[in-house]
């Protein structure tokens, strides 16, 4: 049985073993889906390399639908990304296609573990459109090997962090960082899954060349089997 046949039977046999990651209730709130393709003729690449420009963007579009998350990004094509230099450098292939799944909310907004765990690694990847305060957690599930990757926290977050510590289902590991501290993105997590850390210690990459694509979906898993978001709205 391969690693995603293994992490699906694990979540069909342990359906209480999965938390929540933020504090969204489907019962009483919407998720807006958050399209950074370059099919959003609503967003370009203008307003992505500014920071607060793209921070008001999010922001008007999360209060206009009445949202206080907004999702999206997984395997996500992200040609927008066009000229930002950790993603392009203008000599070889760009690295558009987003690995992991971005929840946007205000800065401060609480992240948890969602399963039983202990910290893997940290670090603060402090370059401009980096994760910035970065928590990966190793979780074993029945004797599968998951990690999860928490980018753009607060640097609060770091402190205190040991490797091994404990961390229980649903226990709060940090918040969403201010865009001074969070690599200087809209105040938003990177919430990824991966089966193999391939060396990486606190970082992990959140974004491949299209050309991989086929090499890292087969380690990175869609975090929406941890999230169980119901479908987000685009109103």
């Amino acid at each position: 049985m391969d690693a995603f046949s293994q992490l699906a039977a694990y979540i069909k046999a342990h359906p209480n073993a999965m938390g929540k990651v933020v504090d969204f209730d489907p019962n009483a709130g919407l998720l807006y889906h958050l399209d950074l393709t370059a099919g959003n003729k609503d967003l370009d690449a203008a307003i992505i390399a500014d920071t607060q420009k793209f921070d008001i963007w999010v922001t008007e579009k999360l209060n206009a639908n009445k949202c206080r998350y907004g999702i999206g990004g997984y395997m996500e094509h992200r040609t927008i990304y066009a000229g930002i230099p950790l993603f392009d450098n203008g000599e070889e292939e760009p690295r558009f296609l987003h690995l992991g799944v971005d929840v946007w909310a205000r800065a401060g907004t609480a992240v948890y573990s969602p399963l039983k765990g202990k910290v893997h690694s940290f670090t603060d990847n402090n370059n401009h459109g980096d994760y910035g305060p970065t928590i990966i957690l190793e979780h074993n599930l029945d004797g599968l090997k998951l990690y999860s990757l928490y980018g753009h926290l607060s640097r609060k977050n770091l402190e205190g962090l040991s490797i091994g510590m404990p961390f229980n289902i649903n226990q709060q590991i940090g918040n969403f960082g201010s865009i001074d501290e969070n690599g200087h993105w809209p105040p938003h997590l990177h919430f990824q899954l991966m089966f193999d850390m391939e060396g990486n210690k606190g970082d992990y990459p959140g974004a491949c060349r299209y050309s991989e694509k086929d090499k890292y979906i087969e380690n990175i898993p869609d975090p929406q089997l941890i999230l169980k978001f119901p479908k987000a709205v685009n109103l």
